[in-house]
Parts: C-alpha cells; structure tokens; sequence
C-alpha cells in the first residue's frame, strides 16, 4: 500500500522538483499540498503548489495555505534571491485553474492525522510554521503521525544561509525545536548530505532531453537556481539537490546513514537556526532524531532521472503549463 504523505512546501525551484518526484513515485500517496512562506511569499507558494498538482493533472489533490510569517519572529528575507519573485526562476507561468482549500494548512494536518492515524508521513520542505502550530494546537496529534522528514538542518557540514544554520530551520527556529520536541518520529535530511548529491551540468541536460512535461517544466525554471549556485558557490552550472533528496529518502531510506541522535535548535543570536547534535549526550532533555549523514549520491540521482524522464499520460496532451 502507497505511503500516505502531505508534502509541506515553500515552492521553490527545488521543490518544484521534489514535489514532481514524489508525484511520479507509486509508492508515494500525496494526499495534499499545505503551503508556507520561505523561497517566497505564502500567497506565492501557495499558487505555485496549485501549479505544480495540475502540472500533469493530480487536480483532486487539495492544497491549503499556511502560515505567512513565523512563529515568533519577524518575517525575515525571503529565498526570491535563490528561486525568483515568482519562486520559479522568473518565469511567472499562467495562473492556475484550482483554489486552496477555506481552511488553515495546520488545521488540515490535524483533520488528516485524525483521518488516518499512524498512516501520514509529514514531509517538510520549507519552515517548519504550520506543523509546529499543528502539534501546538493539539499536542496529541504528533502520536498520530507516521513519521515526519524535514529537508533542513546540518549537523557535521556548514549552513547555507549562515555560517551555522540551514534556512528552513534558520526562516524559523521557535517553529523548529517545537516541531523536533513532539512525539512524532523525527528524520532530519539536512545539508550534509544534500549538497553531497550534486546535478552536474550533463546531468541537467540528460533529463531535459526527455521531453516530457515535468521535464520541461524544470528546462524553463531552473536556470535562475544554477545561476545562484554558480554566484554563490562557483559550482559551474551544477546545483545542489535538497528537497528531492528528502523525497529520496521517503523512497529509499537504505541510502542513508541515518543515526538517531539529541539535536537542539538554536532559536536566537548569532547562531539562530543552528541544529546542534549532542554527539556524547552531554545535555540532558533533547530530543532524540534520526540525522541524515551519509547518502548514496549516485542511487538518489539515478532514481530522480528515472521517475522524472518517464512519459506520463499527461504528455500526450496539447495544452502545457509552461511555454
């Protein structure tokens, strides 16, 4: 029986292709979108999670909007330097065909989780707001969880948005060590082991030669996200790959090395955002997670050009969501 998981999104160039990933995978059930801001405004990801279900006709799965500024914190500078105003590399495609659901993404969380207890994986791709108002509004509700990945953090590696801290978690902390702290299982897929599955170039231009709608979908959108790789780290057109490598490990989790370690979250100063493993337990009362720190680069980037490049009944199609 397929894995039934809600994708929580701040679609986002790499999202974009994590969500059609896990779109094109069986052994995935998304049974809905919830929103969040990060690479963008809320009302932004919002439509762009719209978009991204109807790209290649998933039109019943339901999309809710979340929460548009963090927890505690003010909103802060938004990703639209990684992944465009638009989140999708400024290429503004058409306006989609359906609306979010009249109800709060958090609140959707908590009725799917009620719906289907110990069924619903949590995959979280953005900050980490609305399932820490989710489990803040009934705390109950994490023991209902399957489990939860987060595509965030770094424990032995750098951050990307500071010196420490990865930005999902750095975009809103408070919302992370909630989300860390409940009694859900916790896996966090950070930077040390999604910077270490790199699309080269070559790689970029193998899926695009498969021509399908996905595919060419990304052909469009992902030029401004190597362009920022390229400014930021001089990675000659290659790019990291983080969101669809959480969407890996749902799928595979054997690549992984994954010990189950304390980890605290910095929530202020100069190391906000800072996921901090207690390597030798030497701080009493945190939270136990499986930390993602090595990976089979190769097996995850095979599998996302296999899911990818598959035709799809959709591509018979004339009408395309991007020019």
């Amino acid at each position: 029986m397929a894995e039934k998981v809600i994708i929580d999104t701040d679609p986002g160039i790499d999202d974009a292709m994590a969500i059609l990933l896990a779109l094109r995978s069986s052994e995935l059930d998304v049974i809905g979108l919830t929103s969040v801001f990060g690479n963008a405004t809320t009302e932004v990801t919002t439509l762009n999670a719209l978009r991204l279900v109807e790209l290649e006709g998933h039109y019943g799965i339901p999309v809710a909007r979340g929460c548009e500024r963090p927890l505690v914190l003010p909103l802060g500078e938004l990703g639209t330097y990684v992944h465009g105003e638009d989140g999708l590399g400024n290429t503004f495609p058409p306006l989609p065909k359906g609306k979010p659901l009249p109800l709060h993404a958090a609140q959707f969380i908590l009725e799917a989780l009620r719906r289907f207890p110990g069924e619903v994986t949590l995959l979280a791709l953005g900050p980490l707001t609305n399932l820490a108002l989710a489990v803040s509004l009934d705390p109950e509700a994490a023991a209902l969880a399957r489990r939860v990945v987060i595509m965030g953090g770094a424990a032995e590696t750098r951050g990307n948005i500071s010196p420490v801290a990865e930005a999902n978690i750095y975009n809103d902390p408070h919302a992370a060590a909630i989300v860390f702290k409940a009694s859900w299982p916790v896996t966090m897929v950070g930077l040390d082991v999604t910077t270490r599955v790199i699309m080269t170039p070559e790689y970029w231009e193998r899926l695009y030669q498969a021509g399908n709608r996905a595919t060419d979908f990304l052909r469009a959108i992902t030029p401004f996200y190597q362009q920022f790789h390229d400014q930021f780290y001089g990675m000659g057109g290659a790019t990291h790959t983080h969101d669809p490598t959480a969407v890996a490990y749902l799928l595979v989790p054997e690549w992984f090395e994954a010990p189950e370690l304390p980890v605290y979250v910095e929530t202020q100063g100069r190391c906000m955002g800072q996921t901090v493993v207690d390597w030798h337990g030497q701080w009493e009362g945190l939270p136990r997670v499986k930390v993602c720190l090595g990976v089979n680069a190769e097996a995850v980037l095979d599998l996302i050009y296999e899911r990818l490049a598959k035709p799809m009944e959709s591509d018979e199609e004339n009408e395309t969501a991007v020019d």
